[in-house]
């Protein structure tokens, strides 16, 4: 027993993000040389369902702590938060009309098919957006509906301050430590969950993903990467004044990289809050951001979205006005916020947004195809992009509102 404790105690003081890059490339080199050991790809399953499971709780627990023992002044830090979500998401979606304006992509659609899981109308959107908010508060934890999860634990957690019992604040709060202790034991086996998603992404996918589609998906991975290293920084440096990429990299290196293999935003939302601490951010304010980022900062899916749509427009001939790209701009801002959590993510609003242009369901069904196709590789950077754009954003907003307040330092050094 002494024995394995004194392993695990050597493991856990190796650097997480070393570890993380020894599991990539040995799950790498096993996809190649041993794609038959399907057994391995278990341990990323296993990863990304410990996080799914226990992230609705964190949330729910976190956000309902935060809420009943916050003070007043978080006001200025949502309106900046708010505003640089929904500015980005905008700007992404422009930045893919440009995109696709420069490289022109068409696709090869075949006969007409349908397809289940269809997005209707953007006022459609928003209905089930608003109508599962008030969804049981205990089923919208089982069934991770961050929109309901959010809303129910604001609202338990003003009515748990207006009642100022300190002592049961108290018991949400230890409550909420312990959730979190649970999460950090769950973030230290990340290299063997990363190992097996690692593994079952290069045992399972081929080339051909790349020969086929690469037009495509260079314009969608250019878009998102333009955005992350160009657009995103540009924000922040606005706020701060100050060079935003140590933040930035600091973000991609330690969620981007995990959200990239789990794709999925709900996945890497511990991960995000421990680096929020490990930034030493205000717990009362991530821990409502980082939910609230997982549903309505969508960069990638905005890309996603006008990019497929546009090239289904290029493809049936029609023609896209300037009012229209700049509309298109809009429904895809708006959709990627509103159906963040509808199954199928981005692909499924594609009919939505063609439907702007007149192009019927059925053809623009067959773009969703396409993008399940290549979601091992869109999907992937697109959740990387999104989930790390969380913690940058949150992280800008606070130190804006700082600096804003006090005029203190706007970046304080890691732990």
């Amino acid at each position: 027993m002494n024995k394995a404790a004194q392993i695990l105690k050597k493991y856990t003081h190796v650097s997480l993000m070393l570890r993380i890059f020894i599991g990539l490339v040995i799950g790498a080199v096993l996809g190649l040389l041993v794609p038959s050991w399907t057994g391995i790809g278990i341990l990323g399953r296993m990863f990304v369902s410990a996080l799914k499971g226990i992230a609705p709780t964190l949330v729910a627990v976190l956000v309902t702590s935060s809420i009943a023992k916050a003070g007043k002044g978080h006001g200025h830090r949502f309106a900046a938060l708010i505003a640089v979500y929904m500015l980005s998401t905008f700007i992404a979606a422009i930045c893919a009309e440009v995109g696709s304006s420069m490289f022109p992509v068409t696709l090869q659609l075949g006969e007409v098919t349908e397809m289940e899981g269809t997005v209707g109308s953007l006022s459609e959107v928003f209905t089930n957006l608003l109508t599962g908010m008030l969804t049981n508060p205990i089923m919208a934890i089982a069934n991770a509906n961050y929109i309901a999860i959010l809303f129910w634990s604001i609202i338990i957690g003003i009515a748990l301050k207006k009642l100022a019992n300190k002592s049961t604040i108290a018991v949400v709060h230890d409550f909420a430590t312990v959730i979190s202790k649970v999460v950090k034991w769950i973030i230290e086996f990340a290299p063997f969950g990363i190992l097996g998603l690692v593994f079952t992404t290069v045992s399972e996918n081929g080339l051909e993903v790349f020969t086929t589609y690469g037009h495509l998906l260079l314009l969608l991975v250019g878009c998102m990467l333009v955005n992350t290293f160009v657009f995103n920084p540009l924000i922040s440096f606005v706020m701060l004044r100050k060079n935003p990429y140590p933040l930035l990299f600091t973000c991609l290196k330690e969620s981007g990289v995990n959200a990239f293999f789990t794709r999925s935003s709900a996945a890497n939302i511990p991960i995000n809050m421990a680096l929020c601490k490990k930034l030493n951010l205000d717990e009362d304010f991530y821990s409502v951001s980082i939910p609230l980022g997982a549903t309505i900062n969508m960069d990638g899916a905005a890309v996603t979205i006008t990019v497929f749509a546009l090239a289904v427009a290029h493809t049936v001939g029609v023609e896209v006005s300037f009012a229209s790209a700049v509309f298109l701009g809009l429904v895809a801002t708006l959709g990627a916020c509103g159906a963040s959590g509808v199954a199928g993510g981005s692909l499924l609003l594609i009919p939505m947004a063609c439907s702007f242009f007149g192009i019927g369901n059925d053809v623009a069904m067959q773009a969703v195809a396409i993008g399940f196709i290549i979601g091992v590789v869109q999907d992937s950077v697109e959740t990387a992009l999104n989930s790390s754009g969380d913690v940058f954003f949150t992280a800008t907003a606070e130190y804006y509102d700082r600096k804003r307040q006090k005029g203190q330092p706007t970046h304080r050094k890691s732990k």
